[in-house]
C-alpha cells in the first residue's frame, strides 16, 4: 500500500469525526496537499535517514531571533555567531526559534504572515544559514493569527472563503463555560461589510481565533505546516493547541476534535517527514497535559509545565515532597514519546499546572515568594467571574534568589541554587530545553517591563551582543558564573547514556525533606546515575548505599560525575550530585 493511500486511509475517519459527510473529500485534499510537499522534505526528516530519533546529546536552546543584535547586520545572524563561535551549538544542537514572522503584538505571537520572516531580523536566508549548523525547531501558531493579517482583513471586507474564517458569537450568549487563560472579554466587536460583529478572540483583541470548523482554515494551516517541514524544521510546537477547537455549550479545551487535528498532523508527519517531532503546548494541570500523548499517536513531545512551578516550590519551602510525588506519578511512556523539560521561556512560570499538585496554601505561598523577588502576576477569569493567577512573570535566575528586601543575600548560594535547579532539570527523562536567558543567568529587566507594558516583558530582554560579552566573559559576575556552569553541566550530559531520553527513571525516597533523589538507567543497562539534590540551606546527610532500591539492584555508586570527586555522604547546601 503508498504512503498515500495510507495516509487517506488514517486521515479519512478523523475528518468525518470534523467534518461529516465533508471529510471524504477533504482527506482527498490533505492527500494532494501532502503529495505536493513529499518530494521537498529534506533528506534528514525523511524515511532514509540514519539519524536517530533522539538521543542524550539533544538540547534545546529557547530564544526569540533578535535576543542578541550587533549593528549592521540581521539579529538571526547575530544570534548564529553567538552560538556558533564558541561551540554553544554543540551543546545545544536543537534552536527553537520563537514566532518570527510579522507580527502586530506579543512579541509573535500574533502573525501577520505564516510565510515571510519578519524583515527585522532577517530572512529565510539567515533561517536556513542557522540551520546548516543546528535542528531547528518552529513555532505554528494555529489557534489566532493576527487582526491585521491577509486572513481578517478578507474577513472584514466579506471577501471569500475568508469570510468563514472567523469565529462570530451572539454577546448575550452564556460563555462562562468556556475556560479562560486571560482576565479579558472573550468577544471583541469589529466593524465588518455585514455590521458590527462579535468575534471570538481567546488571548487577546489582537489574536483572533481561527474558526476549524471550516475545512478551508485547516488547509491552509496544514500548508504552512508543510512549508515549515520543508524549510527543515526538524521539531514543531504546537502554539496554545489545547483551545483549537470551539463548541457553544463546552468549555472549549481539549475538545475531541482538537486532538484530531493533532492527530492528523502527525498523520502528515509518519507519511512524509518521521523524523520530524511534534510538540503540543498545553499550559493547564499535568492530568490534561499528558492526553496530547495520545496512544502514542499524538504528540511525540509535551511539555512539562509542572516541573517549573513544583521546583519553586520545594526551594522555597525547602521540601521535595510534592516534587517527588509528582516525579512519582509520572505514566509510563509509549515508544517514540517523551517530555519536554524546561524550568523558564519566553513566558511566565505556570500556575495551573500547579493545581492537584500542591495545596492551596503552598500555591499562594508560591506566588507571594515571587512577589517577593520582584516579579509580577498574571491572571486568568473564573467561571465565576473573579479572577486567579495564572503565570508567575519572573526571570527563573532571580525567583531562585532572595527576596529583594534581604539585601544580605549570599549571591554564590544564588547562583548555586539556580545550577542545581537546571542540573535536576537537565537529567530528568526526556529532552530538556533551556531559555536563553537561563542560559545567560538573566535578572529582571524591569526597564524592558516597563517600555513595553506588558507583564512577560520582565523575562524578554534584548542583549547588545557586546555588552552580553562583557557580562559572559566577567568571572566575577553571576551571569559568567551561571553561562560557564551550565556549559559545563551540558557538556557532561551529553556524554552519558543514562540520559537518553529513553532511559529509565525511578524515584529515590529520603526521610529528608529537602533531598530529592532519582535513578536514571541506560537501555542496555550499562549505565546508572543516582541524582541527589539538596534543596535547603544546610548540609544534608545522604546515605545512598543502603537505599533499599540501590541495594535491590546491586548497585555502588561513589564517583560524582560533576565535580570528579569521590561521593561522601554529605551534600552542602543547594548542591546537586550526578553519582555513576
Amino acid at each position: 500500500m503508498s504512503w498515500q493511500e495510507q495516509l487517506r486511509r488514517r486521515a479519512a475517519p478523523r475528518l468525518e469525526l470534523l467534518y461529516g459527510p465533508r471529510g471524504g473529500e477533504v482527506a482527498e485534499q490533505v492527500a494532494a496537499l501532502a503529495e505536493r510537499y513529499a518530494d521537498r522534505m529534506p533528506r534528514e526528516l525523511g524515511p532514509r535517514s540514519e539519524q536517530p530519533i533522539w538521543s542524550e546529546r539533544d538540547a534545546v536552546l529557547i530564544c526569540y531571533g533578535d535576543n542578541v543584535h550587533s549593528p549592521g547586520e540581521p539579529p538571526l545572524a547575530t544570534l548564529r555567531t553567538f552560538l556558533t563561535r564558541d561551540g554553544l551549538h554543540e551543546l545545544l544542537p536543537v534552536v527553537h526559534l520563537l514566532p518570527f514572522f510579522p507580527y502586530s503584538s506579543d512579541d509573535g505571537f500574533s502573525v501577520i504572515d505564516y510565510r515571510r520572516i519578519d524583515p527585522a531580523l532577517g530572512d529565510w536566508s539567515d533561517v536556513a544559514r542557522l540551520g546548516e549548523k543546528l535542528d531547528l525547531m518552529f513555532d505554528l501558531v494555529l489557534n489566532h493569527c493576527s487582526q491585521h493579517s491577509a486572513y481578517f482583513q478578507g474577513y472584514l471586507a466579506g471577501e471569500e472563503p475568508c469570510e468563514r474564517f472567523f469565529i462570530e458569537a451572539d454577546q448575550r450568549l452564556d460563555l462562562s463555560q468556556v475556560t479562560r487563560p486571560r482576565s479579558l472579554p472573550l468577544l471583541t466587536p469589529f466593524t465588518t461589510s455585514r455590521g458590527e460583529k462579535f468575534v471570538w478572540t481567546t488571548f487577546s483583541d489582537d489574536q483572533v481565533d481561527l474558526n476549524y470548523a471550516e475545512p478551508a482554515v485547516l488547509l491552509e494551516m496544514l500548508d504552512v505546516f508543510l512549508m515549515f517541514l520543508e524549510r527543515g524544521a526538524r521539531i514543531v510546537r504546537l502554539d496554545a493547541i489545547a483551545y483549537l477547537w470551539k463548541e457553544i455549550g463546552t468549555n472549549c479545551i481539549h475538545l475531541p476534535q482538537t486532538h484530531q487535528v493533532v492527530k492528523l498532523l502527525r498523520d502528515l508527519v509518519d507519511a512524509i517527514a518521521p523524523r520530524c517531532r511534534i510538540l503540543t503546548e498545553t499550559n493547564v494541570p499535568h492530568h490534561e497535559n499528558v492526553g496530547y500523548l495520545g496512544d502514542g499517536d499524538e504528540a511525540h513531545m509535551i511539555y512539562q509545565f509542572s516541573l517549573a512551578p513544583l521546583l519553586l516550590d520545594a526551594f522555597y519551602q525547602e521540601d521535595a515532597h510534592y516534587l517527588r510525588a509528582w516525579l512519582d506519578g509520572l505514566q509510563p511512556l509509549e515508544a517514540g514519546t517523551t517530555y519536554f523539560n524546561f524550568t523558564a521561556s519566553h513566558d511566565g512560570v505556570g500556575v495551573r499546572p500547579a493545581e492537584g499538585l500542591l495545596p492551596k496554601e503552598r500555591l499562594h505561598a508560591l506566588v507571594e515568594a515571587v512577589h517577593a523577588r520582584g516579579g509580577r502576576v498574571n491572571t486568568r477569569r473564573k467561571p465565576d467571574g473573579g479572577d486567579a493567577p495564572y503565570e508567575l512573570n519572573i526571570s527563573y535566575f532571580d525567583a531562585l534568589g532572595w527576596p529583594q528586601d534581604d539585601a544580605g543575600g549570599d549571591e554564590s548560594l544564588h547562583v548555586r541554587r539556580f545550577l542545581t535547579s537546571q542540573a535536576i532539570m537537565l537529567a530528568l527523562r526526556g529532552i530538556p530545553g533551556v531559555y536563553f536567558h537561563s542560559l545567560c543567568g538573566t535578572p529582571n529587566d524591569y526597564e524592558g517591563l516597563q517600555q513595553a507594558g506588558h507583564n512577560r516583558a520582565i523575562n524578554r530582554r534584548k542583549y547588545d551582543l557586546d555588552i552580553l560579552d562583557v557580562l559572559l566573559g566577567d568571572p566575577e559576575c553571576s551571569q559568567c558564573q551561571v553561562h560557564q556552569g551550565l556549559r559545563r553541566l551540558l557538556r557532561i550530559r551529553q556524554q552519558q547514556p543514562a540520559f537518553h531520553p529513553d532511559a529509565a527513571q525511578e524515584v529515590l525516597h529520603f526521610d529528608q525533606p529537602p533531598v530529592l533523589g532519582f535513578l536514571r538507567i541506560a537501555q542496555d543497562g550499562g549505565q546508572a546515575i543516582a541524582v541527589l539534590a539538596n534543596l535547603s540551606s544546610a548540609e544534608q546527610e545522604v546515605n545512598l548505599a543502603d537505599h533499599a532500591l540501590v541495594r535491590q539492584r546491586g548497585l555502588r555508586f561513589d564517583r560524582d560525575l560533576l565535580t570528579e570527586q569521590t561521593f561522601n555522604t554529605r551534600l552542602p547546601p543547594f548542591a546537586t550530585v550526578w553519582l555513576t
